[in-house]
């Protein structure tokens, strides 16, 4: 039988009686409900706490989004690109009432998810590799270990006990950068960290609890109830993990004592035993590390914080700003705008076993999420509202690969080194020109070097002019096309719309009037530029 998608399409051709077949058993497919209806529970779920709470507070929510609208900003959410003409006019063209429910689930299962995602985790457990040249050479084989785990739809609780548990001691000289031997493994987290106990209690605190207790490592914290002897004695967790040599590079030079669970607090005289956050005491077993205590304490459904910060950070994803913002600090004064709805969605996301497929399909199938960003109500100015949806910068991955889908542009393999996913290239300049310091999308701000490599770099000229972008020289050479139809091309490649009336009125004009050069292919192309240096491109909405 051939795929969903290809049945999706098969209305807009002339149908012959095996054809017809096929639709039959596509309509069979079709009436039956996309995946488990849990995650329409789930949709059901966000939609009334959100809806209480703008009634008690007298919001008027934006209106749902237009298909053209959601397409996009599904497609910039779970792939990280925008989607191909191709893929934009078959999913406008198409009747089916599940027809959101079918995009966001050719998403999830296609190879866009993985390397968004993958993306995306590694922003968020490896940021070093962000801003370090050393660290981001440690990117490839972190994010290789991901894209396994992503393609299996292993679930989250798995992944973090895989990331804490992994074995750092014996023979692990092996390139971590490449991984060129053995299993994937996520040691560059660890690496990256440098392997001290500090830095990694800062780091899986604030990750995979949303507790930014960093600042409790010299003093009590001093907006929030953590004491430092609590920061040592979570951060005795690593205790055990102790460097053979004085090359902090080195990771084959590394062994585990795992009987060691306690830590002095530096300049102190004060010894503190291993503990967890929550206050309780560990229940140590004979030959288990306290690495594998601490993990196993800190993915199951219980625990107080591990569902909550994940459910946390996917929903600031989505929604460009988190129920706690920001999102990965649960702090004291930092309190929920939804307790009951973030409570609700940690306890719905442990009891569907951590499985982040079903939460993206839930929370994608809301109404909350399908509102538009059009502010059409003077009480839809609070964010944390979530009566429309908030405008959010792109990241640089997201920016370059959407502009190469527009543009029609494709990497050039390189033989030699096949498998070096983070050799120089374009996209490789391009990110890191485009790289943002904020974790939060609508913080991210465009610089003036980013302005002006938009407009005239080497890349955006190239990828826009008559000879060398793919969709430009295509539509503007096919015989066939009218002005007003080369516009429409242009817009659905760009901004996943078609042109109002007046702006395929007043772009027409321009075009068969040859613009400044009175030439009309150079004015075809100067509005392929202007498409893509507008704002509507350079966010997600």
């Amino acid at each position: 039988m051939p795929p969903l998608k290809q049945l999706r399409g098969a209305t807009a051709c002339p149908l012959s009686g095996a054809l017809w077949g096929i639709l039959f058993l596509g309509a069979l497919i079709l009436s039956r409900p996309v995946k488990a209806d849990d995650a329409q529970h789930l949709a059901d779920l966000i939609d009334r706490h959100i809806e209480a709470r703008w009634e008690s507070d007298g919001v008027t929510p934006a209106p749902i989004a237009d298909d053209a609208e959601y397409l996009r900003r599904v497609y910039l959410h779970i792939g990280g690109t925008i989607p191909t003409v191709a893929q934009t006019r078959r999913f406008l063209a198409s009747e089916s009432p599940q027809n959101r429910r079918l995009e966001v689930e050719d998403l999830l299962e296609g190879p866009q998810y993985i390397t968004n995602f993958s993306n995306f985790w590694t922003r968020v457990l490896m940021p070093e590799s962000g801003t370090d040249i050393q660290n981001r050479a440690q990117r490839p084989g972190f994010q290789a270990w991901l894209r396994q785990h992503l393609a299996r739809n292993t679930h989250y609780n798995a992944i973090v006990y895989e990331l804490l548990t992994t074995p750092l001691a014996g023979d692990r000289s092996m390139n971590v950068a490449m991984q060129s031997t053995g299993p994937l493994t996520p040691i560059a987290f660890f690496t990256t960290k440098q392997i001290k106990p500090e830095n990694l209690a800062a780091a899986t605190s604030r990750m995979f609890m949303g507790i930014r207790i960093e600042c409790a490592q010299c003093h009590n914290h001093p907006h929030d109830d953590w004491k430092q002897e609590q920061f040592w004695g979570y951060a005795a967790f690593f205790a055990g993990i102790e460097r053979t040599s004085r090359d902090e590079n080195a990771l084959g030079q590394v062994k585990e004592v795992f009987d060691r669970r306690e830590l002095t607090i530096p300049e102190q005289e004060t010894v503190v035993q291993a503990m967890y956050l929550d206050g309780s005491q560990p229940q140590w077993r004979s030959k288990v590390s306290s690495r594998r205590t601490l993990a196993d304490w800190l993915t199951t459904k219980q625990n107080p914080y591990f569902s909550k910060a994940v459910v946390n950070r996917l929903w600031g994803h989505f929604f460009g700003v988190g129920i706690v913002d920001p999102i990965d600090d649960f702090g004291g004064p930092n309190q929920p705008s939804h307790p009951e709805l973030l409570e609700a969605l940690a306890l719905d996301f442990a009891e569907h076993d951590f499985d982040l497929k079903y939460f993206i399909r839930g929370l994608t199938a809301s109404k909350t999420y399908q509102r538009s960003s059009r502010m059409t109500h003077a009480s839809q100015g609070e964010p944390q509202q979530f009566a429309r949806m908030t405008v959010q910068g792109l990241t640089g991955e997201q920016l370059f690969d959407s502009m190469a889908v527009a543009v029609g542009y494709l990497e050039p393999f390189q033989p030699i080194q096949p498998f070096q996913l983070d050799r120089p290239g374009p996209r490789t300049e391009f990110l890191e020109l485009f790289d943002s310091n904020s974790d939060s999308p609508t913080e991210r701000q465009t610089s003036i070097l980013q302005a002006l490599a938009m407009m005239n770099g080497q890349f955006s000229t190239s990828v826009t002019s008559l000879e060398q972008s793919s969709t430009l020289s295509a539509v503007a050479e096919f015989p066939w096309m009218k002005t007003a139809d080369r516009i429409d091309a242009l817009y659905l490649a760009t901004l996943t719309r078609k042109p109002r009336p007046e702006e395929r009125e007043r772009l027409t004009q321009y075009v068969d009037s040859g613009g400044p050069a009175e030439n009309p292919k150079q004015a075809l192309a100067d509005v392929f530029w202007a498409l893509l240096n507008s704002s509507e491109f350079l966010f997600n909405h």
